[in-house]
């Protein structure tokens, strides 16, 4: 492996491997030369999935926003290690969606290339993998994308969980079902980590809710037909459907509930339906009402709304998700305020992390354990192009429209 951003010559998100590689700054300009010839570039790998199944997720959610936080960072002089300009020199691999090339490969980071930090890869899978590797090494870990409970049980200090994990929300989806007069559910769940512990999550929020779970099933990870199962649920005719969904899946889920015509006052899916590509396949009038896993939009904050917009600015249209993308970007402030404040010593950067209150793109952020506690579970709807937070109301973008409207 070499120090290219992409094994290919082009990456998936169309930048060059010299464009990136060579020089962050290039778009700085002569900006970079001052902060490189006070000190070295500071040294930050990753893994992340360019090929293979969980690419998708990964070159919306994660990968873009590594890309131009350290653009960002380079076109200021530098990365501010604790009052010294530097620049940043990313040092990063396709791990093909395996978790064994993705644990080599941080392996070699950490123990034999001996990078100053590193971002996480993509996904509760690899994450999984990963996070005792670099508990032992000793290197924060801020990870945007994992959903675990057993992650927070394995009580790793140096590993940190921003998104919310899956009982704050499934008790906010359950919540908002029961203030909106559900009774019966149907679930479908993939069968690996992100999946079962989402549907365990769900039975968990239903007990004593009044709510019937009228049908669960699972499904293969890689699935190309839900059509039997989504028939099956529609025989069942319940006010709402759960999917605890991957991206291609969230997709083929929506596509094959309207062919067979299973359309309950709830749509809810998981990962992916927060993505552009989502609004982009099912159109915006196929999405509308259509609710999944999100917690944040532009108008979140001002500084959500300016991360939006030089987001979609520097990927010619392509705008972050409305879930994981801000709980990346609000991973890279905090990382970057310890920085500032702790410098590269990576212990005083966890303990940074670990006992203070963050102030972020999405809100605060602040954690017990390996747990973000402090953002509440969601749960968030397309209306009219946008994906709204409609729950809780407390941090809402837009009122619940409680009857999904039918698919078109």
């Amino acid at each position: 492996m070499s120090h290219d951003i992409a094994d290919t010559p082009e990456s998936p998100i169309g930048l060059t491997r010299r464009s990136i590689v060579q020089g962050l700054a290039a778009g700085a300009g002569a900006l970079a030369l001052p902060a490189l010839a006070q000190a070295g570039p500071v040294r930050i790998g990753y893994a992340m999935a360019r090929t293979g199944p969980w690419a998708g997720g990964a070159q919306v959610s994660q990968e873009p926003n590594y890309l131009l936080w350290a653009e960002q960072q380079n076109a200021a002089g530098g990365l501010n290690v604790k009052g010294v300009k530097r620049q940043i020199e990313l040092i990063s691999f396709d791990d093909r969606s395996e978790v064994e090339t993705c644990v080599r490969t941080y392996e070699k980071l950490m123990g034999s290339d001996k990078v100053d930090l590193v971002l996480p890869p993509w996904g509760s899978n690899a994450n999984f993998a990963v996070a005792p590797l670099a508990n032992r090494y000793g290197y924060p870990f801020l990870a945007p994308t994992a959903l675990s409970k057993r992650l927070i049980e394995m009580k790793l200090p140096y590993f940190f969980l921003m998104l919310q994990q899956p009982g704050p929300m499934t008790n906010a989806l359950v919540e908002m079902f029961k203030a909106s007069g559900v009774k019966t559910v149907a679930c479908i769940y993939v069968d690996d980590l992100f999946g079962l512990e989402n549907y365990a999550a769900l039975k968990v929020a239903l007990s004593g809710s009044g709510i019937s779970l009228v049908e669960d099933k699972s499904y293969p990870a890689g699935v190309k037909d839900l059509s039997p199962v989504l028939r099956s649920i529609k025989d069942k005719n319940p006010d709402a459907f759960v999917g605890f969904t991957y991206p291609p899946d969230t997709i083929l889920a929506s596509k094959q509930a309207k062919e067979v015509g299973f359309n309950p006052k709830f749509f809810y899916a998981s990962v992916g339906t927060a993505f552009q590509l989502y609004r982009n396949v099912m159109t915006p009038a196929g999405a509308e009402g259509v609710l999944g896993m999100g917690s944040w939009n532009a108008k979140t904050s001002p500084g959500a709304k300016a991360y939006f917009e030089a987001h979609t600015k520097k990927f010619n249209g392509k705008e972050p998700d409305r879930w994981a993308s801000g709980h990346c970007w609000a991973a890279l402030e905090i990382l970057t305020a310890a920085v500032a404040k702790a410098g590269l010593d990576r212990k005083a950067i966890r303990d940074y992390v670990a006992g203070t209150e963050h102030s972020t793109i999405i809100g605060k952020v602040k954690f017990s354990g390996s747990e973000n506690i402090a953002t509440p579970g969601t749960v968030s709807q397309w209306q009219n192009g946008e994906f709204e937070v409609v729950w809780p109301k407390g941090v809402a973008t837009a009122a619940l429209n409680p009857a999904k409207p039918a698919w078109k």
